[in-house]
């Protein structure tokens, strides 16, 4: 690619490394502090509750500047993706994990705000989860495996972005390119004979 995207770059892997980072260091260090630090379930649930809620417009920004950062990339690199073999496949790989990724952290606090409501001390909140009512010891388990899913795919993230990388090298990307000549090559034959036999 012979244009620069440093702001495009800029978003998407700032981005992208504080959701991997904050996901990872509050599965890690926030709910083991809380669990260490709670006399009872529910003032473990009050505290990581509170952590979480504190991140999550910092893990809501985060997440905005990768997926801008992203889509613009792919808008400029358009021409890769579909000249360059390999290229469209890792895109379509990356917008997948990408989609999980936004749906667990998405789930994740929709189960978070739920064990926040029934942990609760304020009245207004214990009212609140008196009318929706909720399996605590479920939803905890649920929130478990989704706030683990969230680093894992996001790492998944991390790895794609270092093989597209890999793919931008001047000597891969005219690999790429000839693989995907001889490919389409058999069917650009076949239609030319077609023309011309008509």
């Amino acid at each position: 690619m012979s244009q620069r995207h440093t702001v495009l770059r800029s978003l998407h892997d700032v981005g992208l490394a504080a959701w991997f980072g904050g996901s990872l260091m509050g599965a890690v260090g926030l709910n083991g502090a809380a669990k260490e630090q709670g006399a009872d379930w529910r003032q473990s649930a009050r505290i990581a509750s509170a952590g979480w809620a504190l991140w999550a417009p910092v893990g809501a920004v985060a997440i905005g500047a990768h997926l801008a950062g992203s889509g613009g990339l792919l808008g400029a690199n358009a021409a890769r993706v579909l000249t360059q073999q390999g290229v469209a496949a890792s895109a379509l790989a990356k917008t997948a994990l990408t989609g999980a990724a936004l749906a667990a952290s998405v789930y994740g606090r929709v189960l978070g705000k739920k064990i926040e409501l029934a942990s609760s001390e304020s009245p207004e909140d214990a009212e609140k989860a008196e009318r929706l009512p909720v399996d605590t010891g479920q939803a905890e388990r649920h929130l478990s495996y989704v706030q683990w899913a969230v680093p894992a795919l996001t790492c998944g993230l991390i790895v794609l972005n270092a093989l597209h990388g890999e793919q931008q090298r001047p000597a891969q990307q005219l690999y790429g390119m000839l693989r995907r000549a001889r490919t389409l090559a058999p069917y650009v034959m076949s239609c030319h004979h077609r023309h011309t036999s008509h």
